[in-house]
């Protein structure tokens, strides 16, 4: 009988120290960046900053050309929420959520008070999100990759 204090006192502390335990204690932390870009259906000069994501852009928005307008960086907490201003009035308001070995966001993409587009994403370390957005002009939209680290 006199293990039995120390023997709940064992459990409690495996409990509370293991990896699932701890998830649930503490905050974890997402980056989140995104970059807003201008794709253009006529072919021009590659933007050398878009490179790792030239195969990407190409395959989900079927334009010619990418040039990045702006970059901006985020760091939040899981659950928590941010945003990002991205330049020529565009901004990303972003919500995480709490999800197993998931990096979950809610996005809200904004031109000015107009709100473009509503949607949930499961980011993933290295593979970025590309969201096509209005028109820019004639030929070309806007674009945000976003990537989560």
């Amino acid at each position: 009988m006199k293990f039995v204090p120390y023997l709940l006192a064992l459990a409690i502390l495996t409990a509370f120290f293991t990896p699932a335990a701890r998830a649930q204690t503490t905050s974890d932390r997402v980056t989140i960046t995104a970059v807003l870009v201008v794709a253009a259906k006529t072919p021009a000069k590659a933007d050398p900053r878009l490179t790792a994501y030239e195969t990407t852009l190409r395959r989900v928005l079927r334009f010619e050309s990418f040039q990045q307008l702006n970059k901006a960086t985020l760091d939040v907490a899981i659950p928590g929420s941010g945003k990002l201003a991205l330049g020529s009035g565009h901004r990303l308001e972003i919500k995480t959520e709490p999800a197993e070995g998931q990096r979950r966001v809610q996005l809200s993409w904004f031109d000015g008070e107009r709100a473009l587009m509503n949607t949930g994403l499961v980011l993933r370390p290295g593979v970025p999100a590309v969201l096509g957005g209005p028109a820019k002009g004639e030929g070309e939209v806007y674009a945000v990759i976003v990537t989560a680290d």
